[in-house]
């Protein structure tokens, strides 16, 4: 069973439907009774066109719904509507749904946890996580904006900012987490930067490649993280990088700053760096001035401590820190690095302990254990 190509026909499958005239929350339901019926039938029975297949056994699922609710008349003018078996025209509706699910009539947060869910492949779990809220009050969120939009006609596509936002969210998802979707959110995020000429647009598709570049050289043979002063730059993509720089440097030529253009700007001095001792630490501190002063989010305050610290030095760092909330997700992991950097060994092998039962992912879990271990070590000799 091939759970990419599913997972990459999902949106197109759900676009057809929401075409068609069903409610969002009625063709949700119905494509996820047909990839439910797909794990079952196709391992023995593999579909020639599985576009077609899933299209046609989501449709009739949602037929089956209406017929225990709908007048006869009105069941038999849907049945008389069933697409016909056979190949469908390919269409990649991945954007256009991205825009539909940023509906006018929900808040930008619920649009994009919406759309999250159901477009992007993201659990419940993976969002609530990224919006740094409990699991069961993202949940609730979710249930809210499908009730919300459950029967509007999805024809009032929502704002660009939004989407810019699924996207962001959705390739740091594949990026950092258990599922892989970065290259789709680079894909999709080329497709709107080509329709929309906007810096904001240019800023997210330049951050998303300068960060990819560095992708190869993330994990060790072992699957293990390795830090970004430990990596391999020699296995960074050059290319993927000057793209990302030539995109940002014409973005920001145009003087309408945003958070994006900012967080591609921090990426591309990390890149420009020959290596980690070498990186413009002070340029950095600024760029996060600037982006603290656009978002006033928490997780950049936190960055930015250990920027500060790699430039004034860890007491300096510690300070910027104190400033921080300590219940943010990897606040005890830099707090761990910047007392090892300090030299408080002890301190520091304590908090990677700590930090290591907090982590959000197998591999991050890993690599913090083991920053433990090495310290625990040094302290017994």
């Amino acid at each position: 069973m091939d759970e990419t190509l599913l997972r990459s026909l999902t949106p197109s499958v759900l676009g057809i439907l929401v075409r068609r005239g069903i409610d969002f929350a009625a063709a949700e339901d119905a494509v996820q009774d047909a990839l439910v019926e797909a794990v079952r039938v196709w391992p023995t029975d593999p579909p020639r066109d599985p576009k077609g297949w899933l299209t046609t056994v989501a449709w009739r699922r949602f037929l089956d719904a209406a017929r225990a609710e709908a007048a006869r008349r009105r069941r038999e003018d849907l049945v008389d509507e069933e697409p016909a078996p056979g190949p469908v025209r390919t269409v990649d509706d991945t954007l256009q749904l991205y825009f539909l699910c940023a509906h006018p009539s929900l808040t930008p947060s619920s649009a994009v946890a919406l759309t999250l869910r159901a477009v992007g492949g993201l659990t419940t779990r993976q969002i609530a996580h990224a919006y740094l809220v409990p699991e069961a009050t993202m949940a609730q969120r979710i249930s809210r904006a499908k009730r919300t939009v459950s029967g509007l006609r999805f024809d009032r596509p929502g704002d660009v900012a939004t989407v810019l936002r699924v996207l962001y969210l959705v390739f740091n998802e594949g990026y950092s987490g258990d599922v892989d979707l970065a290259a789709e959110a680079i894909r999709l995020t080329r497709q709107l930067a080509a329709a929309i000429d906007h810096p904001e647009v240019a800023g997210l598709l330049a951050l998303m490649l300068l960060h990819h570049a560095r992708r190869a050289a993330r994990t060790a043979s072992d699957g293990s993280l390795v830090p970004l002063a430990e990596q391999d730059r020699s296995r960074w993509d050059t290319r993927a990088i000057a793209e990302g720089v030539e995109i940002l440097q014409a973005a920001l030529a145009r003087d309408q700053l945003g958070e994006f253009q900012a967080q591609a700007a921090i990426a591309a001095l990390h890149a420009d760096a020959p290596a980690a001792a070498e990186t413009d630490w002070v340029q950095i501190v600024e760029w996060y001035d600037e982006l603290a002063r656009l978002t006033d989010n928490p997780v950049v305050r936190l960055n930015r401590a250990v920027a500060v610290g790699a430039a004034d030095g860890p007491r300096a760092g510690l300070a910027a820190l104190a400033a921080v909330d300590d219940a943010l997700p990897r606040y005890t992991a830099v707090a761990a690095y910047l007392h090892e950097r300090d030299g408080d060994l002890a301190r520091a092998a304590r908090l990677y302990t700590e930090a290591a039962q907090q982590a959000p992912n197998l591999a991050e879990r890993d690599h913090l254990t083991r920053q433990a271990a090495r310290l625990n070590a040094l302290g017994r000799r």
